[in-house]
């Protein structure tokens, strides 16, 4: 590989290390504001744009349980971030929503960023060059989704210090 592409890959690599930094970086001061932890924010964000989701549709996008998407929901709801109401297909479950209220608080936390991010950065990058972007950022998830649910079927360490059970590679 010549040395300019081996640069330019380096360069790329330590870029979207820095740039999903920052991206964590925002989202836990909005959880922050929000009062609630990571994950529950990752859960929020998953229904302000799906607008409703199920439990199950909510565990498996968050690699959660059971018990612990219940768990979640419970304490979402209590701060009024979320409701449940009957599935209009499936009288045995439920769908998960956004509260009115969350849509209002999210909005005035994220908003200002979005609008400024926008306004930058089609002043700065062609059509073109934005299309390349988001056909990178899409492929690039692809493969991020793919090893997430590989490391998902990974067993976590028994308490007490014990390995892994998994691949090796994992």
């Amino acid at each position: 590989m010549p040395k300019e592409s081996e640069s330019i890959r380096a360069a790329l690599g330590r870029a979207v290390q820095a740039y999903q930094g920052a991206v964590d970086d925002f989202d836990r001061e909005v959880a922050r504001l929000l009062g609630v932890n990571e994950t529950d924010l990752r859960c929020l964000e998953l229904l302000l744009t799906a607008g409703s989701a199920t439990p199950g549709e909510l565990g498996g996008r968050l690699g959660l349980t059971t018990g612990s998407v219940t768990a979640m929901i419970d304490r979402l709801e209590k701060r009024g971030y979320l409701a449940r109401t009957p599935h209009p297909t499936d009288r045995r479950s439920t769908l998960v929503q956004p509260t009115s209220d969350l849509r209002e608080r999210a909005g005035a936390l994220m908003m200002p960023f979005v609008e400024d991010s926008a306004a930058q950065v089609h002043a700065r990058f062609s059509d073109e060059q934005l299309a390349l972007v988001v056909d990178f950022l899409d492929f690039n998830r692809e493969v991020q989704e793919r090893h997430t649910e590989r490391l998902r079927a990974v067993a976590a360490p028994k308490r007490g210090g014990g390995k892994a059970a998994g691949p090796a590679s994992a």
